[in-house]
């Protein structure tokens, strides 16, 4: 994938994030700056997207611990373990939010 392929992909992933979470009335503030899209919770706690270009990673990061991901197979998929970046994602947001987001 080409630099310029992976911001579109990126932008889009966060596209989608900001959209389920406005369009389900998550009670949450969304903080877009270039590479980064926080995530707050009433609670306090943080979950960071970040967009990692020189490794065309997509980075997870929350008390939980960090997590990467790369474009594999028409998904991103963990480079550490098995999974994938919504399921993980929506799975801590659910942590904080108590309920889960459709992504």
């Amino acid at each position: 994938m080409t630099e310029s392929e992976f911001l579109n992909a990126s932008d889009a992933v966060f596209d989608r994030i900001e959209t389920v979470l406005d369009d389900g009335d998550f009670d949450v503030d969304l903080n877009r700056n270039g590479n980064v899209l926080e995530i707050e919770f009433d609670d306090g706690a943080k979950i960071v997207v970040n967009r990692h270009v020189p490794n065309q990673e997509l980075w997870l990061a929350a008390r939980a611990g960090g997590f990467h991901y790369r474009w594999q197979d028409g998904a991103w998929r963990s480079t550490r373990e098995d999974g994938e970046f919504f399921a993980q994602l929506a799975t801590l947001i659910q942590q904080h939010a108590q309920r889960l987001p459709a992504f």
